[in-house]
């Protein structure tokens, strides 16, 4: 009975099974992402991410403990010389499975399995979201509280209307102004003719006066 063996035989003895996954491995390490179905997905990375850990350590003996598994010097050199490199800083999780849909004919569940660290645009729309920040509400470590996008937007709006008011009222003094000019202007010309018809009458009754008397 074969209690607590989950490994996936992928309907292989284990030479043949063992064949695949290394000539597998070596295609992934030279291209970098293989189309293949989820379940031999699922089985290559098991194999492959210890190699790659162990490629972290350029040693002679971890060179020949890599050549074991894969059989292939161009894909041990590859390994140690371009990917050990890109992988370093990460702890774990080399590989990336992504699903494809279901294969004509079988139905089998398709995907394609790649290093992380060569998807190119992931890795740009990763760090994309990592500029990106959301203020918060909350006050900050002093005690003060942030400022918002809303609150900066209100206060530019009260600021805009405080000044569009000054403006009103400043235009309604001018106005007011000219027209108590106009109104001083007006008064002005009343009284002047107001004047000049009192000398008329004068001149008028001396003229009448003139004539009586002789």
């Amino acid at each position: 009975m074969r209690h607590a063996k989950k490994i996936n035989h992928l309907g292989r003895t284990n030479t043949h099974r063992k064949a695949m996954l290394s000539n597998m491995a070596s295609s992934l390490i030279l291209h970098k992402r293989i189309a293949t179905t989820v379940a031999k997905a699922k089985a290559l990375r098991v194999y492959v991410e210890p190699l790659i850990t162990r490629s972290k350590d350029n040693t002679t003996h971890s060179r020949r403990m890599v050549f074991s598994y894969l059989q292939d010097k161009t894909a041990v050199t590859e390994l140690f010389r371009e990917i050990s490199a890109k992988v370093m800083e990460r702890p774990g999780g080399y590989t990336r499975i992504l699903r494809t849909g279901f294969r004509k004919g079988d139905a089998a569940d398709m995907c394609i399995i790649e290093l992380v660290d060569y998807n190119e645009g992931m890795l740009t729309t990763k760090e994309a979201k990592k500029t990106t920040t959301r203020r918060s509400r909350r006050g900050g470590g002093k005690g003060t509280p942030a400022t918002t996008a809303a609150d900066t937007t209100t206060a530019e709006s009260a600021t805009v209307v405080e000044d569009a008011i000054i403006v009103e009222e400043t235009a309604v003094v001018e106005d007011t102004n000219i027209i108590d000019a106009v109104v001083e202007e007006t008064d002005v010309i009343v009284a002047e003719e107001a004047v000049s018809s009192e000398e008329t009458t004068d001149v008028t009754e001396d003229t009448k006066n003139e004539e009586a008397e002789k």
